[in-house]
C-alpha cells in the first residue's frame, strides 16, 4: 500500500491527534485511519464505512486514493456503542466528521479540497454531510434509505437531495434489491434539483457493489463495472476539489 497507513484519535472539540495513540479512547476522541500521500498531497478524502474492520478492497481503494495524493482519513464511526449502527446517523455523524474535517484543515487542506466518500449505508451518510457541511465534492455508492429513511435520525435521499451544497455522484447496481430501480430514478431526479452538479450512474446487472463478495455483476463484467465505477470516484474528485 503506498503512503504511510496509521492510526490516531483526534479530540472531537478541537480536532487535536492523542499523544498516545495506542491507548483506549475517551468518548472526547474519535479514532481515525490515515493513509497519507508520499509526496505532496493536493486535498483530502474522508471515508465513511459501515464496517468495524476494513475490507481488503476498501483499504486497497485508499491506498489508491493515497497514491492519487489524497490524504485519507477513515473515522470509526462506531466507536461510542459498539454495534449499534445508529450511530452512523445524527449528531455523532457529524461530530465525527468535523473531527476529520478539521485534522484536515490544521494541516492546510483548504476546505473545498475536501471530499467524503461512503459505502452502503455510510453511503446514505456522505450524502447527508454534502448537505450540511463546507466541502468540495461527495461520492456515495450503494447508498441506501432512498425514499424511506433508514432510521429516525436520517433523512430520506430524495428529500435531502435537493439540499446539496457539494457536487455528489452516486453509483448503483441496477438489480440491487436494497436500492430499486424506480428508487434510484427518484433520486436522480431529487438530485437534479441541487444547486450543484450531480450524477447518478447505474450498472445493469448489478446486484449491489462490484467490490462486494458474493454480489456480483452478470458474469465477465465484473471488472469492467469495478474498473469504470473506480475511475469514476478518481475522477470525480479530481474534477471538484480544486
Amino acid at each position: 500500500m503506498s503512503g504511510m497507513y496509521r492510526d490516531i484519535a483526534l479530540r472531537r472539540d478541537r480536532g487535536l491527534a492523542a499523544e498516545d495513540d495506542r491507548q483506549p479512547l475517551a468518548e472526547s476522541r474519535v479514532p481515525i485511519t490515515v493513509i497519507e500521500p508520499d509526496g505532496f498531497a493536493r486535498g483530502g478524502i474522508v471515508v465513511l464505512h459501515e464496517s468495524h474492520e476494513f475490507a481488503d478492497s476498501l483499504l486497497e481503494l485508499m491506498g489508491s486514493l493515497a497514491a492519487d495524493s489524497w490524504i485519507v482519513v477513515a473515522p470509526n464511526l462506531f466507536h461510542r456503542n459498539g454495534a449499534d449502527r445508529e450511530t452512523v446517523f445524527g449528531d455523532h455523524l457529524f461530530a465525527d466528521f468535523d473531527a476529520c474535517y478539521d485534522w484536515l484543515t490544521g494541516r492546510g487542506v483548504h476546505g473545498d479540497c475536501i471530499g467524503v466518500l461512503g459505502f452502503d449505508t455510510a453511503g446514505t451518510a456522505a450524502l447527508l454531510v454534502a448537505t450540511s457541511r463546507p466541502i468540495g465534492a461527495a461520492v456515495s455508492v450503494a447508498a441506501p434509505g432512498i425514499t424511506e429513511p433508514l432510521t429516525d435520525l436520517a433523512d430520506a435521499l430524495v428529500r435531502a437531495a435537493p439540499r446539496l451544497q457539494a457536487p455528489w455522484l452516486g453509483l448503483y447496481g441496477a438489480d440491487d434489491p436494497a436500492t430499486p430501480t424506480a428508487h434510484v430514478e427518484q433520486l436522480r431526479d431529487a438530485a437534479a434539483r441541487a444547486a450543484v452538479a450531480t450524477l447518478v450512474v447505474t450498472y445493469p446487472g448489478l446486484h449491489h457493489r462490484a467490490d462486494h463478495p458474493g454480489l456480483e455483476p452478470e458474469p465477465g463484467s465484473e471488472s469492467d463495472v469495478l474498473v469504470d465505477a473506480q475511475t469514476r470516484i478518481f475522477g470525480w474528485f479530481d474534477s471538484h476539489l480544486r
